[in-house]
Protein backbone atom coordinates (compact mmCIF):
# COMPACT_ATOMS: atom_id res chain seq x y z
CA UNK A 1 0.00 0.00 0.00
CA UNK A 2 1.27 3.32 -0.95
CA UNK A 3 1.49 6.22 1.81
CA UNK A 4 -0.44 9.15 1.36
CA UNK A 5 1.65 11.69 -1.12
CA UNK A 6 3.30 8.92 -2.89
CA UNK A 7 3.19 7.69 -6.27
CA UNK A 8 2.81 3.74 -7.09
CA UNK A 9 6.01 2.51 -8.86
CA UNK A 10 3.90 2.19 -12.13
CA UNK A 11 2.70 5.41 -12.00
CA UNK A 12 6.35 6.89 -11.82
CA UNK A 13 7.47 4.81 -14.75
CA UNK A 14 4.37 5.64 -16.64
CA UNK A 15 5.09 9.46 -16.13
CA UNK A 16 8.71 9.17 -16.97
CA UNK A 17 8.10 7.70 -19.83
CA UNK A 18 5.63 10.78 -21.19
CA UNK A 19 9.05 12.85 -19.92
CA UNK A 20 11.03 11.22 -22.03
CA UNK A 21 8.72 11.32 -25.05
CA UNK A 22 8.20 14.78 -24.65
CA UNK A 23 11.61 15.89 -24.83
CA UNK A 24 12.16 13.67 -27.76
CA UNK A 25 9.34 15.19 -29.20
CA UNK A 26 10.49 18.70 -28.34
CA UNK A 27 13.99 17.88 -29.71
CA UNK A 28 13.02 16.85 -33.30
CA UNK A 29 10.81 19.74 -33.51
CA UNK A 30 13.80 22.22 -32.74
CA UNK A 31 16.01 20.26 -34.79
CA UNK A 32 13.80 20.22 -37.61
CA UNK A 33 13.30 23.93 -37.19
CA UNK A 34 16.44 24.74 -37.79
CA UNK A 35 17.31 22.67 -40.90
CA UNK A 36 19.94 20.09 -41.69
CA UNK A 37 23.60 20.78 -41.70
CA UNK A 38 23.66 21.38 -45.55
CA UNK A 39 20.56 23.37 -45.68
CA UNK A 40 21.81 26.33 -43.10
CA UNK A 41 25.00 25.68 -44.70
CA UNK A 42 23.52 26.10 -48.37
CA UNK A 43 21.03 29.57 -47.10
CA UNK A 44 24.27 31.08 -45.47
CA UNK A 45 26.28 30.31 -48.63
CA UNK A 46 23.56 32.14 -50.99
CA UNK A 47 23.43 35.46 -48.67
CA UNK A 48 27.08 34.90 -48.93
CA UNK A 49 26.50 35.22 -52.61
CA UNK A 50 23.98 37.44 -52.33
CA UNK A 51 25.74 40.37 -50.59
CA UNK A 52 29.43 40.07 -53.12
CA UNK A 53 26.45 40.50 -56.25
CA UNK A 54 25.40 43.41 -54.27
CA UNK A 55 28.25 44.89 -53.56
CA UNK A 56 30.16 43.97 -57.76
CA UNK A 57 26.62 45.17 -59.20
CA UNK A 58 27.03 48.55 -56.87
CA UNK A 59 23.24 48.33 -55.46
CA UNK A 60 23.67 49.70 -52.33
CA UNK A 61 20.32 48.83 -50.80
CA UNK A 62 19.93 45.06 -51.37
CA UNK A 63 23.81 45.17 -49.72
CA UNK A 64 22.28 47.16 -46.89
CA UNK A 65 19.30 45.30 -46.63
CA UNK A 66 21.93 42.17 -46.26
CA UNK A 67 23.30 43.94 -43.07
CA UNK A 68 22.51 42.40 -39.86
CA UNK A 69 20.92 44.78 -38.25
CA UNK A 70 22.94 46.28 -35.79
CA UNK A 71 26.22 45.80 -38.64
CA UNK A 72 23.85 48.08 -40.52
CA UNK A 73 23.39 50.97 -37.46
CA UNK A 74 27.12 50.69 -36.78
CA UNK A 75 27.79 51.76 -40.21
CA UNK A 76 25.44 54.45 -40.44
CA UNK A 77 26.62 55.94 -36.85
CA UNK A 78 30.27 55.42 -37.61
CA UNK A 79 29.83 57.35 -40.82
CA UNK A 80 26.71 59.67 -39.86
CA UNK A 81 24.53 59.17 -42.88
CA UNK A 82 22.29 56.50 -44.26
CA UNK A 83 23.68 53.14 -44.99
CA UNK A 84 23.64 53.39 -48.57
CA UNK A 85 25.71 56.16 -48.37
CA UNK A 86 27.90 55.25 -45.95
CA UNK A 87 28.51 51.55 -47.82
CA UNK A 88 29.18 54.21 -50.86
CA UNK A 89 32.20 55.58 -49.53
CA UNK A 90 33.80 51.94 -48.05
CA UNK A 91 36.61 49.97 -49.39
CA UNK A 92 35.14 46.76 -49.73
CA UNK A 93 37.09 44.35 -52.26
CA UNK A 94 35.95 42.68 -55.00
CA UNK A 95 35.60 39.65 -53.18
CA UNK A 96 35.10 36.98 -56.00
CA UNK A 97 33.55 33.04 -55.81
CA UNK A 98 32.97 31.61 -52.30
CA UNK A 99 35.34 29.19 -51.18
CA UNK A 100 33.66 27.92 -47.90
CA UNK A 101 31.07 28.26 -45.42
CA UNK A 102 32.24 27.08 -42.32
CA UNK A 103 29.01 26.81 -39.67
CA UNK A 104 29.25 27.46 -35.75
CA UNK A 105 25.40 26.95 -34.70
CA UNK A 106 23.58 30.18 -35.38
CA UNK A 107 26.93 31.84 -37.10
CA UNK A 108 29.15 31.50 -40.44
CA UNK A 109 32.42 32.09 -41.86
CA UNK A 110 32.12 32.52 -45.29
CA UNK A 111 35.73 32.33 -46.94
CA UNK A 112 35.49 34.07 -50.02
CA UNK A 113 38.62 34.46 -53.09
CA UNK A 114 39.57 37.86 -51.82
CA UNK A 115 37.49 38.29 -48.28
CA UNK A 116 35.79 36.75 -45.60
CA UNK A 117 32.44 37.48 -44.39
CA UNK A 118 30.82 36.69 -41.20
CA UNK A 119 27.16 35.98 -41.09
CA UNK A 120 24.15 35.28 -38.25
CA UNK A 121 20.95 33.67 -38.65
CA UNK A 122 17.91 35.73 -37.42
CA UNK A 123 14.46 35.05 -38.04
CA UNK A 124 14.35 36.67 -41.53
CA UNK A 125 17.33 34.58 -42.69
CA UNK A 126 21.05 34.86 -42.80
CA UNK A 127 22.64 37.97 -42.49
CA UNK A 128 25.82 39.71 -42.85
CA UNK A 129 27.80 40.64 -39.61
CA UNK A 130 31.09 41.68 -40.90
CA UNK A 131 32.72 42.44 -44.24
CA UNK A 132 35.74 42.91 -45.83
CA UNK A 133 37.47 41.08 -42.97
CA UNK A 134 41.32 39.93 -43.44
CA UNK A 135 42.93 37.66 -40.95
CA UNK A 136 45.56 38.35 -38.79
CA UNK A 137 48.54 36.59 -37.17
CA UNK A 138 47.13 35.10 -34.02
CA UNK A 139 44.38 38.02 -33.78
CA UNK A 140 40.93 38.24 -34.18
CA UNK A 141 40.03 39.37 -38.04
CA UNK A 142 40.23 42.81 -38.68
CA UNK A 143 37.00 43.80 -40.38
CA UNK A 144 36.27 47.16 -42.81
CA UNK A 145 32.36 46.96 -41.99
CA UNK A 146 31.10 44.99 -38.78
CA UNK A 147 28.66 45.57 -35.88
CA UNK A 148 28.77 46.02 -32.54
Amino acid sequence: MNRPGTKAPGAVAFGVRWLRAGLAVTLLAGTAACGTLAERRDDALAAADRFERALEAGQQGPLCAALAPGTREEVEESAGRPCEQALDRQELPAAGAVRHVDLYGDQARAVLEHDTLFLARFPAGWMVTAAGCEPRPEQPYQCAVKGR
